[in-house]
């Protein structure tokens, strides 16, 4: 009785859908929303003021935005996927600059020095939420 070995193997690798890469990194802009509020919310509840130009940013402010700039990162993530050759780097490199971009409006606000840093903290607790969510969402 003799066996064949094959001589080379084949292997198959899927893409994820675009509807799996929405669906995923839908659920993560809510949990990032959710987790966003929920720094403010302790923040404020520690003696943070969210106050910026002298009007208190409300708690639920800060998902909405969370949710309104995820879905914008969603927008990026279906282009870099449809039309990067590395679209796992390129949303990486994309959204590491863009959290980083992110805090100049925050150190640019009239606001005490610990508001400036909860706001900042809010988009990295964001930002380390959907980031890799999407991400495992790319080939």
């Amino acid at each position: 009785m003799s066996t064949t070995i094959p001589t080379h193997a084949t292997t198959t690798t899927t893409t994820p859908s675009v509807g799996s890469l929405l669906l995923t990194g839908s659920a993560a802009a809510v949990a990032a929303a959710v987790s966003a509020a929920a720094v403010a919310a302790v923040g404020q509840a520690v003696g943070i003021t969210t106050n910026v130009g002298g009007a208190p940013i409300p708690t639920s402010g800060f998902a909405v935005l969370t949710l309104i700039f995820s879905v914008l990162g969603l927008g990026i993530g279906v282009a870099v996927r449809r039309f990067s050759g590395r679209p796992r780097v390129a949303w990486f490199r994309t959204t590491i600059a863009l959290t980083v971009l992110s805090f100049v409006p925050d150190l640019l606000v009239d606001a005490a020095v610990t508001t400036k840093m909860l706001l900042m903290l809010t988009h990295v607790v964001a930002a380390a939420i959907v980031i890799p969510a999407v991400a495992r969402r790319l080939s």
